[in-house]
């Protein structure tokens, strides 16, 4: 593939600021991953048509990426290119309905709600991702999720086309949208029906939240939140414990002290210590208990 023709085309349809061979580590919460041979910050709905167009008919691979905080990239290149939406952040309140582009990171949405008096989105205080990464994956926590204050959603279908999905053609269930069936689709933007209340008594909840994940989870080393989504019977921390496991470190990887369900970037980690580390928890926890735990994590450019 010649991608300089790529990038000389790209400069001609203006779809935003052009990278090559862009460390995939600048871009996860993992802080791990090799360079994609392209990395567009794609400006607006009409440049991300047109690129999308083009990478489908001359075939070159490509991926979108909000935040990155549920990606595990490997150590190589990726031969293809890395569309980020980052730049497609904007949000519009209207009553009680917040409308928000796919890439508004959904911390800061969860302060910006609660300031305006509305609320419904406490849960995702403590998310480091953006609303395109949590509503592909119904993220959620403290027993709410996306799918509890969803209305609607914008998307770019297979055939490049803007189409709207109400909440029941998103067909939610546990960590899950119809967007994981549909690797192609890519959520634009994203309508949320929230509820009045007093800010202050919105913000104390946050802040209470914040508190609890300080002094419960590892905020200060690289992650990507919950490695593992919880089994019905019990947490996946519980039975990574009891496999002892807690701490336990391949290479620069570290099932976290503070928290066994999240596996810590110690500084200095590739993305092969994390996946080894990941695959040695499945199957010792397997070997143990006969319980396969699914990973949330999802793994990019592995053979």
């Amino acid at each position: 593939m010649d991608f300089n023709k790529v990038i000389y085309d790209f400069v001609d349809l203006d779809v935003g600021t052009i990278l090559e061979n862009e460390p995939m580590y600048k871009h996860t919460t993992f802080k791990v991953g090799g360079p994609a041979r392209l990395f567009v910050m794609v400006k607006d709905v009409d440049s991300l048509k047109k690129a999308i167009q083009y990478v489908k008919q001359n075939h070159i691979k490509y991926m979108i990426v909000g935040k990155g905080s549920d990606l595990l990239f490997s150590d190589k290149e990726y031969e293809g290119i890395i569309f980020s939406l980052e730049n497609m952040n904007k949000v519009s309140i209207n009553g009680i309905e917040v409308k928000a582009q796919a890439g508004v990171n959904l911390i800061s949405l969860s302060y910006q709600c609660a300031k305006t008096g509305l609320s419904g989105f406490e849960f995702a205080g403590g998310i480091p991702g953006s609303v395109g990464g949590g509503v592909y994956m119904n993220a959620g926590a403290y027993k709410y999720c996306i799918a509890d204050i969803f209305k609607s959603a914008t998307i770019l279908n297979s055939d490049n086309e803007i189409e709207v999905l109400n909440k029941e053609q998103m067909e939610f269930s546990y960590r899950h949208s119809i967007l994981q069936d549909h690797p192609d689709w890519i959520l634009l933007e994203a309508v949320f029906e929230m509820n009045s209340k007093d800010p202050k008594e919105i913000l104390a909840i946050l802040d209470k939240r914040k508190e609890k994940r300080m002094s419960t989870q590892p905020w200060n080393f690289p992650s990507a939140g919950s490695v593992f989504r919880n089994p019905d019977e019990k947490g996946a921390w519980k039975y990574i414990d009891e496999c002892g496991l807690r701490g336990y470190e391949i290479g620069g990887a570290q099932v976290s002290l503070k928290h066994s369900n999240f596996i810590v970037n110690n500084g200095y980690a590739s993305a092969k210590d994390i996946l080894d580390l990941i695959l040695l928890v499945e199957k010792t926890v397997f070997n143990k208990f006969k319980i396969e735990l699914t990973k949330e994590v999802i793994l990019v450019n592995w053979e």
